[in-house]
């Protein structure tokens, strides 16, 4: 786990511009394209032939992450994996990145010191460099905005809507693993609200918690679909559950599809979690989002290129638009889909 330093310097000692420069002072450039990054009024980028795809992603506080529970420098790591991930979903490679906070006054300059420490590494990780951004006073806790800007050959993009019938439908890894992560650590807090001095039982759990706290956006697959000379014909990247993701594709591309309930590929610990909570594995894998794995569609000839490969399932395939968006299930009915994943302005 991140370990995260104790709170000395207030942020008000700082001011903006010195809170800007204490927290971006180990900002290194690794793209050539980035010809000027912070310290103007604003980034300089080059792209020459290169087609440019932006994305940008809102972390709030109480909706999207609790405090409780989620480390800072996790955090800032999965600020800039929501961003990447989409990036990589429309199988770009992510080259800048922008990062504005809003703070609350409960919050230490260490403290953001820890979130820009995530950032950097996951920055690192992903060979992105961060250009700018801003910083600004919040009265309802901590906000994080990142926008991601990525390069992609011309006519290489891939959007939603370039699904066609009899179409495969592919995911990579499997899914429902960070809704299993989030709810083990709600239960845990209502134990802990009740009794403070109370310690979590993660014994076991470290895969499913890591899937909620500190997820990993697919750049492999990108990779792999490279190396394999495959290029889907629509993708997504896996936010809101495979249910919402897939009637994505299917609205952009006025189609239909059936996903094939035991095609749907789960972890063990993701599976027995989902017992353990009396909740269906195929509900949570159908709708629990945050997995950040990517789901596409390819021709049929291309199958003989990915069947057999570890890191891919196919789970169903494309139809016309008037049959709708089925789940097959095991049983063999036929049910339709809902998308009923991660929804910030409903209820529940």
């Amino acid at each position: 786990m991140f370990k995260e330093e104790a709170a000395t310097n207030k942020i008000s000692d700082l001011g903006e511009f010195g809170l800007i420069e204490h927290i971006t002072k180990k900002v290194k450039i690794r793209n050539s394209s980035t010809k000027l990054g912070i310290g103007d009024d604003a980034a300089v980028l080059n792209y020459n032939d290169k087609d440019i795809v932006v994305t940008t992603d809102l972390l709030v506080e109480g909706v999207h992450f609790d405090m409780v529970f989620t480390p800072l420098k996790h955090l800032g790591y999965k600020a800039v994996v929501v961003n990447v991930s989409d990036i990589y979903a429309m199988n770009a490679q992510p080259r800048q990145i922008t990062v504005s906070l809003a703070i609350s006054s409960k919050y230490s300059a260490e403290a953001i010191e820890e979130i820009y420490a995530g950032i950097n590494l996951a920055s690192e990780h992903y060979g992105v460099d961060v250009i700018g951004g801003d910083t600004t006073s919040s009265l309802s806790g901590l906000m994080i905005s990142i926008t991601a800007i990525g390069e992609i050959e011309k006519g290489k993009a891939v959007l939603r809507s370039g699904a066609k019938e009899n179409d495969l439908i592919v995911l990579s890894g499997d899914v429902g693993g960070a809704y299993i992560g989030l709810t083990i650590l709600q239960q845990e807090k209502e134990v802990w609200k009740v009794n403070p001095n109370s310690q979590p039982d993660f014994q076991g759990k470290d895969y499913v918690l890591e899937r909620q706290l500190k997820p990993e956006a697919r750049k492999d697959i990108i990779a792999l679909l490279k190396q394999m000379d495959v290029l889907p014909t629509s993708m997504i990247d896996v936010s809101d559950g495979i249910s919402s993701e897939i009637m994505h594709i299917c609205k952009a591309s006025e189609v239909g599809c059936n996903i094939y309930e035991e095609k749907i590929p789960l972890d063990p610990t993701t599976y027995q979690g989902a017992r353990d909570f009396n909740l269906d594995p195929t509900m949570c894998a159908l709708n629990g989002g945050e997995d950040y794995e990517l789901i596409f569609t390819i021709a049929q000839a291309d199958f003989d290129k990915i069947k057999g490969n570890p890191n891919l399932t196919v789970i169903g395939h494309i139809t016309t638009k008037e049959s709708g968006t089925n789940l097959i299930s095991s049983g063999g009915s036929v049910i339709g889909l809902k998308a009923q994943g991660w929804d910030g302005f409903k209820k529940g």
